[in-house]
């Protein structure tokens, strides 16, 4: 069997490694335009920053290392310019010479990944303009860096890398200023959510302009649509990305609705014997089971594993992903998995929100506060989701409630979870534990939440409701939500008579659990409708400063 592989990062070189280890009798050849093969992209904003000392630690692999290790035959410089399905060939052009060839295949795959998006700006192709896709993108931006030495940057877009990107021009000593055109930082994100990180960026000198639209870059500042002008010397476009088709399209493969390659579980296009994987091609999301496009390196690798073990004859499956993430910034740690609130409300989920403000480990032990979303179906009692913010212990985190979610767990199941406890690493009940008991009070029980947003809507709504704030004397004197009156926990019981048990009643403390507390003891007394306030005080007032109550 002749094996030939279009690209050769990620997914290219995962497809070749697994198929060598099923098959040693095939030929395998990966042609890939670029001069660098199976390099980590992910660690590239840490190599201009500097935290990474040396670029060749990013580009460990050669042509020569895979084939001195796999027998398989690498080809840089060589860009593959058509696919002829009929005739089983391909017609490769040596970039190097300019001469162009025909290879013949049993076998093909495409793993031509994806190229940065840029946006329709005049002057985006300036000589201060870049973006960062590749290793030829990194090395171009840290020289630039280097030679010019910029004192100013603005990088357009607020996905993971121009996050990344940023925190490391800042450590460099250059002054940041983030722009995006939708209304909140990091859209894969609740806006409930990207307000924490907003302000985490805003604390560490970063300017961050939102509902902004750059329509004209120039040698020294950028245009904005609404007739602001920004000084910089340096611009990051990271507008997101976009799957390399044209190669497939052209040979007629079959896109999904996503415009990324259509492939089955087996990763097999719609041309027989032509296969896909990586960033080029469509994923399913593991919850809804419908087409997405969540470019990853983790699923590249993954789906070029798959690749390779398909066309050698084993059983390997693609399941589906869940669009996990995680980045760094300022040593603030953002990571989801799943659903976000939005898109669960998109998807006609009748959905259970908790926001789970907690340590990661004991206060004596120097434990930090990380706030958990999680995100629930109120039908099923199923996990859709989860958004977790922090310092440090939100890696464990999300890698528990990602399988949790793959493996469809409901809510009550997180309880049960016999996971690992002392206390250098957890509390007792871990975050993960209290998470799940939140939802599972809220769905199984009569143990409802508001959540910030909805106790807005209600404080405007003209309805008649009680607000109980449970906290001591000092603390509701220092501030408190506007209409609410202060019932301390350790005297709610004594006070009930103040109250009817039949209007809408919340309650809240700092972070939910003794509002939980007073609920509990309101509902026991027979109160009809009782909500707490998910987050409590502390979460209501990141999202609302000051509500006009007049």
């Amino acid at each position: 069997m002749r094996l030939l592989i279009i690209g050769g990062v990620a997914a290219g070189t995962s497809a070749a490694a697994k198929a060598r280890r099923n098959d040693e009798t095939a030929e395998i050849v990966i042609y890939e335009k670029d001069t660098y093969i199976s390099y980590s992209s992910c660690g590239m904003p840490y190599y201009i920053g500097g935290e990474i000392d040396e670029a060749e630690k990013l580009t460990p692999r050669t042509p020569s290392f895979f084939k001195h290790k796999y027998n398989v035959d690498v080809f840089v410089c060589h860009e593959v310019l058509d696919i002829d399905k009929a005739a089983k060939t391909i017609a490769v052009k040596d970039l190097t010479t300019g001469e162009s060839f025909k290879d013949h295949y049993d076998k093909l795959v495409i793993a031509t990944g994806a190229k940065a998006v840029l946006p329709p700006v005049k002057g985006a192709k300036g000589d201060h303009v870049f973006t960062l896709r590749n290793i030829g993108d990194m090395n171009r931006i840290k020289d630039y860096i280097s030679l010019k030495k910029p004192k100013s940057a603005l990088i357009l877009g607020t996905g993971f890398i121009g996050l990344e990107v940023c925190e490391n021009l800042v450590r460099l000593g250059l002054e940041v200023t983030l722009i995006e055109r939708l209304p909140q930082v990091t859209p894969g994100l609740d806006k409930d959510m990207s307000l924490y990180l907003e302000d985490h960026l805003k604390k560490n000198k970063v300017t961050v302009l939102t509902g902004a639209n750059v329509i004209e870059i120039k040698k020294d500042r950028v245009l904005l649509e609404d007739g602001r002008e920004i000084c910089t010397d340096f611009i990051l476009l990271s507008a997101g990305v976009r799957p390399n088709t044209e190669l497939a399209e052209k040979a007629g493969i079959e896109l999904g609705i996503t415009k990324a390659i259509k492939v089955n579980d087996r990763m097999l296009t719609s041309a027989e014997d032509i296969y896909a994987c990586g960033d080029c091609t469509e994923q399913f999301h593991i919850v809804t089971g419908k087409p997405v496009y969540r470019p990853m390196g983790s699923t590249a690798n993954k789906t070029g594993r798959i690749t390779g073990d398909s066309i050698t004859g084993g059983n390997l499956t693609f399941r589906g992903i869940l669009g996990t993430g995680i980045f760094r910034v300022f040593d603030m740690v953002i990571a989801q998995t799943g659903l976000s609130e939005k898109e669960a409300k998109a998807e006609g989920y009748e959905t259970v929100v908790c926001h789970n403000i907690k340590p990661n480990k004991p206060e004596y032990m120097g434990g930090k506060e990380m706030i958990i979303k999680g995100v629930a179906d109120n039908v099923t009692g199923r996990l859709l989701g989860v958004q977790i913010i922090g310092d440090e212990g939100v890696d464990k985190r999300i890698d528990v409630f990602a399988t949790a979610i793959t493996f469809k767990a409901g809510v009550d199941d997180l309880f049960h979870l016999d996971l690992a406890y002392a206390p250098p690493f957890s509390t007792t009940k871990d975050p993960v534990m209290y998470t799940g008991m939140i939802l599972d009070n809220a769905i199984h029980g009569d143990r409802k939440l508001v959540t910030a947003e909805e106790l807005k809507d209600l404080m405007e709504s003209g309805k008649d409701y009680n607000m109980i704030d449970a906290r001591v004397l000092a603390q509701y004197e220092k501030d408190h939500i506007e209409t609410a009156s202060n019932f301390p926990h350790e005297t709610l019981r004594q006070s009930l008579k103040s109250f009817d048990k039949n209007t809408i009643t919340v309650t809240y403390c700092n972070k939910g659990v003794t509002g939980n507390a007073a609920q509990n003891i309101l509902l026991n007394h027979g109160f009809k409708e009782v909500y707490n306030l998910s987050g409590g005080h502390k979460h209501f007032r990141k999202i609302f400063k000051r509500i006009n109550t007049d």
